[in-house]
């Protein structure tokens, strides 16, 4: 089998493995699904109902493979506590919720290079303890404590940006471009300071590895400058590992979100998941759920394949066995 087509199995496989997870967790947790959406004051006759309505009196196999039919045409039902198709709904939320995670990740990337690469010209010197320490600080902190701080500072005592809330994309609602990503700044900023200091380091240690090639010191034995040295002829191999954990941060990142939306009052999925629990709406729980474990394995499944076009070596059948 081509090299290139096992991360197209494996995402395969591992969305059918997804989907069997959530369906089962939901299914296992103690209580009628249809009595834990009503209340425990709701009355026998409502929860019968509710139950038919939602397909709960049938067969659980019956079920999953109903619902997987209905995610391939794009149909997940009705959320009980909205009374509205839960695919639409989710679209609008993943409108504010992807430009967040994107924006947090570009953030975390172009952080990360520029003190990953620091960190290694400088090992051992003043700036690279000072960088270490700084990032066992920002993976000791949690995000929502970085999006306090900086709503505080930013939004309070500053007023460069605003606090909290989103005016939306449509100028003509008053919001636009300019005002969203405003709206936006200081959430992805609270988001990244937590992933900048991971990535930062698998940086610095893949880059370190790297530098002691053979390559590497016939480039310096050339009398190349360090910094051509690592732009040219190190950072290209010492990404590999580091694209590798993107898709890790990217979920860190949607996790992370669901404080944060909170935090800054943003209509995202994040908030949106923590309302349907809040509702007992396992309709959009565990449609909502599976659409962020979906969006996860199919940015792993291109880093897979970027990893592949980067490393010629994942692309040999054989690589593999080595």
């Amino acid at each position: 089998m081509p090299a290139l087509l096992r991360p197209s199995l494996h995402l395969v496989l591992t969305l059918a493995l997804a989907s069997v997870l959530v369906f089962a967790s939901l299914e296992l947790l103690p209580g009628h699904a249809a009595a834990l959406m009503l209340g425990p004051d709701a009355a026998p006759d409502a929860v019968q109902a509710l139950s038919h309505e939602l397909g709960l009196d049938q067969p659980a196999w019956q079920r999953y493979g109903q619902w997987i039919a209905g995610l391939v045409r794009g149909e997940m039902g009705l959320s009980y506590a909205y009374r509205t198709p839960v695919a639409p709904m989710l679209v609008e939320r993943l409108r504010l919720s992807l430009p967040l995670s994107g924006l947090a990740l570009a953030l975390t990337v172009l952080a990360s290079l520029g003190l990953g690469l620091l960190a290694a010209a400088r090992r051992g010197r003043w700036v690279d303890h000072l960088l270490l320490a700084l990032s066992q600080l920002g993976l000791a902190l949690p995000a929502f404590w970085f999006g306090m701080g900086l709503m505080w500072l930013f939004a309070v005592r500053l007023q460069w940006l605003p606090a909290g809330g989103f005016p939306g994309w449509e100028a003509e609602l008053g919001g636009g471009w300019g005002p969203a990503l405003q709206a936006l700044l200081l959430p992805a900023l609270a988001l990244a300071l937590t992933q900048t200091a991971l990535l930062a380091r698998l940086l610095r240690a893949s880059l370190l590895d790297v530098l002691q090639e053979d390559y590497v010191r016939a480039a310096r034995a050339r009398g190349l400058p360090e910094g051509r040295v690592l732009l040219r002829h190190v950072l290209r191999n010492a990404l590999v590992p580091v694209l590798t954990q993107l898709g890790t941060q990217f979920a860190g990142l949607l996790a992370g979100a669901v404080l944060i939306e909170t935090l800054f009052q943003l209509p995202g999925l994040g908030q949106l998941i923590a309302q349907a629990i809040a509702n007992r709406d396992l309709v959009v729980v565990r449609n909502a759920v599976m659409l962020l474990v979906a969006l996860v394995l199919l940015l792993n499944w291109a880093v897979d394949l970027l990893n592949a076009w980067l490393d010629p070596r994942l692309r040999r059948p054989e690589a593999a066995h080595d």
